[in-house]
């Protein structure tokens, strides 16, 4: 029998299925059924230093080739999640993703939530649609290196970059400053800026104009991205960017991913995407011979 299990620094995870940051938000009960139906970790909603309304309806349109999102990062503050954590009983799997303007910022945070039951933190650098704490500090290779750098003081516990989809040249440069600061691994991709016209009304649908794209539209670009820093850095690697099945699956994993981020398909397919993508994966490894998912990793290559 075929091991799907996964070593991301030091977060070993049962299968490399996990379930993207913003799907089921900050409800614990949710995200821990969420790993009980599969999944190999789970990602809270992205969490800042102060609580946050977001945006006004409608935050969300969906068009051919996916879901364009405009939520504005709403979250109850970290002060208040802590909370919560610390009352919740029951221990899985879970990373928190976490937002903020500056190194102090995502210090704090991460030095208050390593004190509780998180297992890993992944630094959203990349929301396309929020100005202040979007995506141009993933683009900032400096800013990105001094964050990282920060939050290592605060914690031992494995921290994710997530990047936004940039250029070839500056998305290895940014990424190779995270690993210098001794990121335990880069989340690649983000949603892409995007924004729906409706011609009835003649105006933008989203309240905030434009919003992020997600979905089967972003996997070739994600694929490129996980390709490219596949051959650049020496960190894990995970992949996110509309994978709805297993095919999906297995074509980040042979470009270079370790792991992998289910989002957008949740919205059209039942929990049981989890267990599902993992039994199509254990079905070509044994097709092919392989006895661990490690096996395939990088083979694009």
């Amino acid at each position: 029998m075929v091991s799907l299990k996964v070593k991301l620094a030091n977060l070993k995870l049962r299968n490399p299925t996990i379930l993207a940051s913003g799907i089921f938000g900050f409800t614990l009960p949710l995200l821990k059924r969420a790993y009980d139906e599969g999944a190999g970790a789970v990602i809270s909603k992205s969490l800042g230093l102060t609580a946050r309304e977001g945006y006004k309806n409608p935050t969300i349109v969906k068009v051919d080739c996916g879901y364009v999102n405009a939520i504005g990062l709403s979250n109850p503050g970290y002060e208040e999640f802590y909370r919560e954590l610390v009352e919740f009983k029951e221990e899985f799997d879970l990373i928190v993703s976490i937002f903020a303007e500056d190194e102090e910022g995502f210090k704090t945070i991460v030095g208050k939530l390593d004190k509780s039951m998180v297992r890993a933190f992944e630094l959203n650098l990349s929301c396309p649609h929020v100005e202040k704490v979007g995506s141009e500090i993933g683009e900032d290779k400096e800013l990105v290196y001094k964050i990282v750098k920060a939050c290592k003081r605060v914690s031992k516990k494995p921290l994710f970059v997530k990047l936004p989809p940039l250029p070839s040249s500056l998305l290895i440069e940014v990424a190779l400053a995270a690993q210098e600061a001794e990121a335990d691994g880069i989340t690649a991709i983000n949603t892409i800026k995007a924004l729906v016209i409706d011609s009835e009304l003649g105006k933008p649908i989203l309240s905030n104009k434009f919003g992020g794209l997600s979905g089967p539209a972003l996997k070739p670009i994600a694929l490129r991205c996980v390709y490219e820093l596949y051959e650049a850095i020496n960190i894990p690697i995970i992949g996110c960017g509309g994978i709805s099945n297993g095919k999906d699956a297995l074509e980040f994993l042979l470009a270079g991913a370790k792991a992998f981020q289910i989002g957008t398909a949740l919205a059209f397919k039942d929990l049981s995407i989890f267990k599902d993508i993992c039994f199509e994966i254990s079905n070509y490894l044994e097709r092919k011979g392989f006895k661990e998912l490690e096996d395939i990793v990088g083979r694009a290559h």
